[in-house]
């Protein structure tokens, strides 16, 4: 391929650019730089959209800069080939792994390289076979649990958070997929026709227009943008003001009232004060209308996947901006500008558009999952982990894994704990609790951001992580590996490590690059290998 200043078109652009990085790179990406203004839209004789050749090279020198400065401030000492920088986000969040947000999860590739029979100059050993049984103390969305049942490894997940389990057992559990869906389209049909008779349509479809014409008019793309991003201070003022010129000349029509027929409308008399600040009228009507539905399916399994879509659905349609959606600062209730997109945005008004979605998406992902999986026992225990019996459980819940637990034991342990200080991970999904009416652990949790990270933080870290890896510990073969995956920022683990009657054998540490949070500074994490002393 020539680059001498030409233009092509996206999809040679695309593959000029893979063989650049030396990654995949794809035509989805570069469109994603035009529209965002990192370069430049041209058009040629055909009006296809071709771009720069020299613009492309010097955005993504650019990147390859700020990667060098991070392996800088990084250090020397990782192992570059555990940072997994080669995969996309749609590799890192594949089939169930995104059936629904979850902050501080690690990705299927990281576990996979430990679990599986593979060895290389650094994974010197086989750590796991098939038909073995893995367990993770802090399951989380269950990661470690999906990974394992691609590979033929039964499993076992322990969580103190109810609705983490709620998560795991949507993305593992085993499903007639041609009646879920039937289940599914035929609950989101009755709550749109709910919706659609309750409430006025014509008034957003109305908004939308309003929006759409002023924000080309006095927010070009990509004009605006690329203007934006040569002068910063710009955006601020000039946005402060177009926002009051669009609230100003829009007063009447915002102050309509949204709902066409009240005699419909549920009682919200028991609805918490979470669910009256974040959510829209209309959200909520419809929110409550879909949770009788579930309530009226006999099957706890079709019950909890729904639960799953309408919780995504739910976390989706808050009353924020779209920048915020992962942590709510403050409540959004009408147009505002958006930086995120570079024009006026609205909070979402109905949940309808994304129901239809993430049901759909729910489907196609657990059938993807289903080709994958194998034939093993994937158990979830909703409890706190320093004292859990893990034998009596599993004898309850499945007494024919019981059987073969008994016999093999726990052959290693995969996790990755909280870290000091970083997560509230029941408030990262308060919605979800108000909405099911599900109890919460807040303060069993360990290491969580609202006990901080002082002294007596720390100490409180090292002993509910070491009274949990002293009470797995007798559950597993004596000759079981425990893998533990931290950002040891503080230099904890090897006291905990001796505090658990475990040695470190061997450390692990690999950057984190690919992160899917708005806070994309890289950090560096490492996979503690223990051992029985």
């Amino acid at each position: 391929m020539n680059m001498s200043g030409e233009l092509v078109p996206i999809k040679e652009a695309a593959e000029w650019a893979s063989n650049h990085m030396g990654k995949d790179i794809s035509p989805s990406n570069i469109s994603y730089l035009i529209q965002y203004a990192r370069i430049n839209k041209y058009g040629g004789d055909s009006n296809a959209t071709l771009v720069s050749i020299p613009e492309l090279e010097t955005y993504y020198n650019k990147i390859k800069e700020k990667e060098q400065r991070w392996k800088e401030k990084l250090g020397d000492d990782l192992n570059w080939e555990i940072s997994f920088e080669q995969y996309r986000e749609s590799e890192t969040t594949r089939h169930v792994h995104r059936l629904h947000p979850y902050k501080g999860k690690f990705i299927p590739q990281l576990v996979e390289y430990f679990l599986d029979n593979r060895v290389n100059k650094f994974k010197k050993e086989i750590f796991f076979n098939k038909g073995d049984i893995v367990l993770d103390p802090f399951m989380g969305s269950g990661t470690t649990l999906i990974q394992a049942a691609e590979l033929g490894i039964h499993s076992i997940g322990i969580d103190i958070s109810e609705f983490n389990c709620r998560i795991a057992r949507a993305k593992s559990g085993n499903y007639s997929l041609l009646d879920l869906r039937f289940r599914l389209d035929k609950a989101y049909n009755e709550i749109a026709r709910f919706s659609n008779e309750t409430f006025d349509n014509d008034y957003e479809r109305d908004l939308k227009r309003r929006l759409s014409e002023f924000n080309s008019r006095h927010f070009p793309n990509p004009q605006y943008r690329q203007q934006v991003r040569r002068d910063r201070q710009f955006e601020q003022e000039y946005s402060i003001e177009k926002l009051g010129l669009f609230l100003e000349q829009n007063h009447e029509f915002l102050a309509k009232s949204r709902t066409k027929d009240r005699s419909h409308l549920l009682d919200e008399g028991s609805m918490s004060g979470f669910l009256t600040t974040w959510y829209n009228t209309r959200i909520r009507q419809e929110l409550f209308f879909y949770i009788k539905l579930i309530e009226t399916e006999e099957d706890e399994r079709t019950r909890n996947v729904m639960r799953i879509v309408l919780s995504r659905t739910a976390r989706s349609c808050r009353a924020t901006t779209h920048y915020d959606l992962a942590t709510l600062k403050e409540r959004q209730i009408g147009p505002y500008y958006c930086f995120k997109h570079y024009k006026l945005c609205t909070p979402i008004e109905s949940i309808l558009k994304h129901l239809k979605r993430y049901s759909e998406d729910t489907i196609q992902r657990l059938a993807e999952f289903e080709r994958l999986k194998q034939d093993v026992n994937i158990e979830i225990i909703h409890s706190d982990a320093r004292n859990v019996n893990i034998f009596d459980v599993i004898k309850r819940q499945n007494p024919d894994f019981f059987s073969l637990l008994q016999k093999k034991k726990i052959s290693g342990v995969f996790s990755s704990p909280p870290y000091v200080g970083q997560i509230d991970y029941h408030e990262q999904h308060a919605y979800a609790y108000e909405l099911f009416a599900i109890g919460r652990r807040d303060d069993d949790e360990i290491g969580s951001m609202a006990k901080g990270t002082g002294n007596a933080a720390k100490e409180l870290y090292v002993q509910g992580i070491g009274d949990v890896l002293r009470n797995i510990a007798r559950y597993v073969r004596p000759d079981g590996h425990f893998f533990i995956v931290a950002n040891d920022k503080h230099n904890l683990y090897p006291e905990i490590a001796e505090r658990s009657g475990l040695v470190i054998t061997e450390e692990y540490k690999r950057p984190v690059l690919n992160r899917t949070e708005r806070d994309r500074q890289p950090y560096a994490e490492t996979i503690f290998h223990m051992e029985n002393v």
